[in-house]
């Protein structure tokens, strides 16, 4: 991955009604902000979870172990002290939900994208209108806890695109996130990288989990829903991440979602 852990630049928020708190007011703290295009905040850490959800558009989310893409109707889990940069490209509405470390919840330790249902979207509606300092007790601590109990991680995370380590093959894939639509195979790559087609390979399966093609898939994947959830054309998207056609690409993108492209955002 680049290395933009450190370089976001925090931007004035549209609309911010509840300020980021320093101790959380509540175990369940809800807060709502509207994201320019183009707002960066910098990688930073809470001593809470966090889920990041956004009601239109899209965020990026940046962890060390790689890089997550939160489009409509799903979410990003956060565990405490995990060390994030978030980005958005177009307008964003977002939700911030932050629960303390001693609330159960029925989610890992690791970063994750989790499905938002429609029930799931109203109890996060709902809970932006509750007070500050509700009464956890009474009517809208009971909203809380069924939000709580709608947490769920989902069977496969494929929103997430792991970020190698070795310095051979991060060179290979900063290039391809400044430019998804490089087609070169790893025989092109090697002398680019100082090591044989056959050990970038290796690197691959070991650092991500998957063959080289695989990950350059999923990460044009991420790419066009960001672009997509944008408004931006289908057409256009698939020669911007180096697709022949747009059928090529409208059957990589129902392959991997098993949707189509307008039908996912539907």
């Amino acid at each position: 991955m680049p290395n933009i852990m450190n370089t976001f630049d925090e931007r004035p928020v549209h609309h911010n009604p509840r300020p980021r708190p320093k101790e959380l007011p509540r175990a369940v703290y809800v807060r709502v902000s509207d994201m320019p295009a183009g707002y960066r905040v910098a990688a930073h850490s809470h001593d809470w979870n966090q889920l990041l959800y956004a009601v239109e558009g899209t965020m990026t989310v940046i962890t060390k172990a790689g890089m997550w893409i939160v489009p409509p109707q799903r979410a990003v889990w956060v565990p405490p002290h995990t060390e994030h940069a978030v980005t958005c490209k177009g307008l964003t509405r977002a939700r911030h939900i932050y629960i303390g470390r001693e609330v159960t919840v029925n989610l890992p330790d690791r970063c994750m994208v989790i499905d938002v249902t429609p029930l799931l979207r109203e109890l996060i509606r709902a809970a932006t209108e509750i007070p500050i300092e509700y009464d956890e007790d009474g009517e809208d601590g009971r909203l809380i806890r069924v939000l709580l109990d709608q947490l769920k991680a989902p069977a496969h995370d494929n929103l997430h695109l792991p970020a190698p380590k070795d310095p051979r093959i991060s060179k290979i894939c900063e290039h391809l996130q400044q430019d998804p639509a490089d087609n070169r195979a790893l025989e092109d790559w090697a002398q680019f990288c100082g090591a044989s087609s056959r050990t970038l390979a290796r690197l691959f399966q070991r650092e991500t989990g998957m063959p080289f093609r695989e990950w350059r898939q999923k990460l044009r994947l991420l790419y066009a829903l960001e672009r997509l959830a944008n408004d931006r054309p289908v057409t256009e998207v698939a020669f911007d991440l180096g697709y022949e056609n747009t059928s090529a690409f409208i059957a990589m993108f129902r392959k991997t979602t098993g949707k189509t492209p307008g039908s996912y955002f539907r």
